[in-house]
């Protein structure tokens, strides 16, 4: 069967390609592949190539597909997998293996195994270790954003507190407690606030920060404070842009006892400085976003770590179970992961998205791989719906939908694109 995709060859090397894939082995799995979202580890990967630690030394001979936050619906299942697995069904994925210790990932590793692509063939690995999982959801754009709300979920069990006179950690965030998540009106930092406020383990009080005050203004329509009131939530938005001692107006806000748990977005070196600073006792700081270099560094206050018990820590990606919990949390309604979204494209719009993903505003760019369009903002529905009518009728959707993607938005797109 042929395939189309979009495959890396070395740094700043993307290619849209079609090529063969072979047959699937008895322990393998035929999957097409519907929608792929656009995470900024790919543009990593993409511009790293071969000096990105997921990425073979042979990428440029054996070239990799792009993308890991996927999903789609199984086409073929090998003979040893067939009690397991049945065509027809919908995908999810796991993509942070972890298999005996290797760094390899769909999306960084795999000649026939990565999101940006109209079909993959699954390998035996994946299946061992159940990172392939059934999803009965309605939507392809939730199963994919599952992926980085794990990555977010997985950030929240993570964090850890102790008491005083114990070495015992206590694992999650602090429930009721002071949380801020900082650099966060970008499309992971929204997911964030939205699982912080309708999950089991919630903030008493949360902080939101940017230095952006359109990306601040789409936060605060999208999660209101009287939705945050009724989630048990005390929710601010802070621009700290103009603010002359922002870890003091922080702090203030507190009463002065700073935070029990700290996120930060941005790998940027006064972001980091920042979340240090407004570490209350026993404080957790979670770098949350992982940087391109690999001596990226920032100065922390010891004499908190020995004296007020701050520590340090970071997460990258979630595991099965976090993406379960993500999965199930969408399908209940809890959570919506299309406050992520701000861009929707073709195929033909994957590479060029990937490698000018830093200087793309806006949040998620959610890649549908069997149809071709540019890659457009949701606010831009109705400008080219003056030029094409289809444009006009998704705008409407996404309009009756507080200017969010959605279900209805999906199937309209997926009938009327080719």
């Amino acid at each position: 069967m042929k395939t189309k995709a979009v495959r890396l060859y070395g740094a700043n090397d993307l290619r849209m390609e079609e090529f063969e894939l072979p047959e699937i082995e008895e322990d393998e799995i035929l999957v097409e592949i519907i929608s792929d979202s656009v995470c900024m580890s790919t543009y990593k990967a993409a511009i790293l190539g071969k000096g990105h630690k997921r990425v073979p030394q042979d990428v440029d001979r054996n070239p990799i597909i792009v993308g890991h936050e996927f999903s789609g619906n199984i086409v073929k299942v090998g003979a040893k997998l067939q009690d397991k697995f049945q065509a027809g069904n919908k995908f999810a994925l796991q993509p942070a293996l972890n298999y005996k210790g290797t760094m390899w990932s769909p999306g960084y590793s795999y000649k026939y195994f990565g999101g940006d692509a109209t079909y993959n063939i699954i390998p035996k690995e994946v299946i061992e270790i159940n990172c392939l999982l059934d999803y009965r959801g309605d939507t392809y754009y939730e199963a994919s954003l599952a992926e980085p709300m794990s990555c977010i979920i997985g950030a929240f069990h993570a964090s850890y507190h102790t008491h005083m006179g114990s070495y015992e950690h206590r694992m999650g965030i602090v429930e009721g407690g002071k949380m801020a998540l900082l650099a966060a009106a970008g499309p992971m930092g929204l997911g964030a606030v939205d699982y912080a406020l309708h999950c089991d383990r919630r903030p008493g009080f949360l902080v939101v920060t940017d230095i952006d005050e359109e990306r601040i203004g789409r936060a605060k329509q999208i999660f209101t404070q009287e939705e945050a009131r009724k989630c048990g939530v005390e929710l601010h938005f802070v621009n700290t842009k103009d603010l002359p001692d922002v870890p003091g107006y922080l702090k203030e806000l507190t009463g002065g006892s700073g935070y029990d748990d700290v996120l930060a977005f941005t790998p940027v070196k006064p972001v980091v400085e920042l979340a240090d600073k407004i570490l209350g006792r026993d404080g957790c700081l979670n770098f949350f976003a992982g940087p391109t270099d690999n001596q990226f560094s920032a100065e922390i206050n010891f004499y908190n770590v020995h004296y007020s018990s701050t520590h340090v820590m970071g997460t990258t990606g979630g595991n099965t179970d976090d993406m379960i919990e993500s999965l199930k949390m969408t399908q209940k309604g809890l959570i919506n992961p299309a406050v992520m979204v701000t861009h929707i494209g073709g195929l033909d719009a994957a590479a060029e998205t990937v490698l000018n993903l830093p200087h793309i505003p806006g949040g998620k760019k959610l890649i549908y791989t069997h149809i071709n369009m540019e890659l457009t903002a949701l606010d831009e529905l109705a400008e080219k719906g003056e030029r094409d009518p289809r444009f006009a009728r998704l705008a409407e959707i996404v309009g009756q939908s507080k200017g969010l993607w959605c279900d209805e938005a999906e199937k309209y797109l997926l009938e009327n694109w080719k």
